[in-house]
């Protein structure tokens, strides 16, 4: 059985990257890999084996394009007010609150966030399917 391990972003500056998404999500380095042109970041919460790998590119200056097949990342979050409240006075800018039925029941209570390089993250409070 497979078992699903990380994803990976490309991203343009590591240090604003790793603010990010330590100030954002709690995430840490679990482990750097320098190679000769790029160097590979493993991100990770202290909850969780699955890792956000972050592919830094060495001698890139130019913003990447997304493109309109990338969709976004997700978190599950426990307290989900607390957290737009806590990434508002953090400077991080999270979209608002949002909440999405399905057949007369609540399905979803979300935001979107971006990090530097564009890419959408779902902050989800933990109920349901996403526990």
């Amino acid at each position: 059985m497979a078992k699903l391990v990380h994803s990976m972003i490309r991203v343009l500056e590591e240090a604003r990257s790793l603010d990010f998404y330590r100030r954002a999500f709690g995430l840490e380095v679990a482990e750097r890999a320098a190679f000769d042109g790029f160097t590979l970041i493993y991100l990770r919460t202290p909850e969780g084996d699955f890792e956000l790998e972050l592919t830094v590119n060495a001698g890139r200056a130019e913003p990447y394009t997304l493109g309109d097949g990338y969709g976004h990342l997700a978190v599950a979050v426990a307290d989900l007010q607390a957290e737009h409240a806590r990434m508002q006075a953090e400077g991080l800018e999270p979209g608002p609150l949002r909440e999405m039925p399905h057949e007369g029941r609540p399905f979803a209570r979300f935001f979107f966030i971006a990090d530097p390089d564009g890419y959408r993250i779902e902050v989800l409070e933990r109920f349901g399917r996403f526990r």
